[in-house]
């Protein structure tokens, strides 16, 4: 065995105890059920973009508390069909939507791209929502730490969720064919997605975040490090803010998921670490393969790693015969 393989058979053994409270699932179906309530309200304002071959549109709609998210809407115009395959991209912490040119590598696989923001971070995109106490040190991922209904990563997870809906109401896209995709927080919610709602067809997850969030809490992994800080000034909250945490722990997740994954880890990674995400990958039941990169960090290995994603996409079948 070498070893790497040893590594692997390490990793897949990986199962930490669960942390799912009891209401787990009355919890995720309450918050569905107001997420649906809030009207989405989509908008779409046409880019000029230099290029002939892409259709850009700036778009936005209402999130979870009518929080307008805002993104990018691309269509690969030089393909003439009437519906496409659409990629739904979630960027990692601090980022944004980014620019369309970003995304031209699955634009040139015949797919739509819906990029959206993340509220509050590093976007065009605010934050509506109320918080009974300001609970935030150094960065968002304390935001409401004491109250599950009030955790940032609940009105997120939703947005996101809400993010297929706008991808759905486009008469280009092909609502049969939604594959979700992202990296580092933008890999843990495509993992809260697959598990949340059953459109996806395929996710794509990169050295994913928010798992065995005990763990990286205790580890200061990232940006989970700020609960760690907001611990040490408040240590009679230890069992609050953990028990919140374990409703958005994707390790809790992972059994719902019933999609085709890839994913991805660096042996390195000290933002993410590899044995963390294992916690809910190997809880994953449906097809799913993940790549280990031995000495890449948060990369993701970049480049290399991108051709694998294009390819598992082709070989999916999900392109089909662009006939239109």
């Amino acid at each position: 065995m070498t070893w790497l393989e040893e590594k692997r058979r390490e990793l897949e053994s990986y199962l930490p105890p669960l942390t799912r409270r009891p209401d787990f699932d009355a919890f995720w179906e309450s918050t569905l059920a107001q997420a649906r309530a809030v009207p989405l309200r989509p908008e779409r304002i046409p880019r000029d973009y230099p290029s002939p071959h892409v259709q850009v549109y700036d778009i936005s709609y209402n999130g979870f508390d009518e929080t307008r998210i805002h993104g990018w809407l691309i269509l690969p115009v030089f393909l003439k069909q009437e519906r496409y395959p659409c990629l739904i991209h979630y960027h990692g912490f601090t980022g944004d939507r980014g620019y369309p040119d970003q995304y031209m590598q699955w634009i040139t696989l015949g797919m739509a791209v819906l990029a959206v923001d993340c509220r509050e971070q590093g976007g065009a995109t605010g934050n509506q929502a109320a918080y009974s106490s300001s609970g935030m040190v150094t960065n968002v991922v304390t935001k409401g730490i004491l109250n599950r209904d009030e955790y940032y990563y609940r009105a997120v997870y939703m947005d996101c969720v809400k993010a297929l809906d706008f991808a759905e109401g486009c008469l280009e896209v092909d609502p049969e064919r939604l594959v979700i995709e992202g990296g580092s927080q933008g890999g843990a919610l495509g993992m809260a997605v697959c598990a949340l709602d059953a459109r996806p067809r395929l996710g794509i997850l990169n050295v994913p975040s928010n798992s065995n969030l005990e763990e990286r809490v205790l580890g200061r992994h990232g940006s989970f490090a700020s609960v760690s800080d907001y611990l040490r000034r408040h240590p009679d909250q230890v069992d609050r803010a953990f028990e919140t945490l374990s409703y958005f722990d994707t390790m809790n997740l992972a059994d719902r998921i019933r999609c085709p994954i890839l994913a991805s880890v660096g042996l390195c990674d000290p933002v993410c670490p590899a044995k963390c995400y294992f916690a809910s990958y190997n809880r994953i039941t449906s097809p799913k393969e993940i790549a280990l990169y031995p000495f890449n960090e948060h990369d993701g290995a970049g480049a290399f790693h991108m051709e694998r994603e294009l390819r598992f996409v082709r070989d999916s079948g999900i392109l089909g015969d662009r006939k239109g």
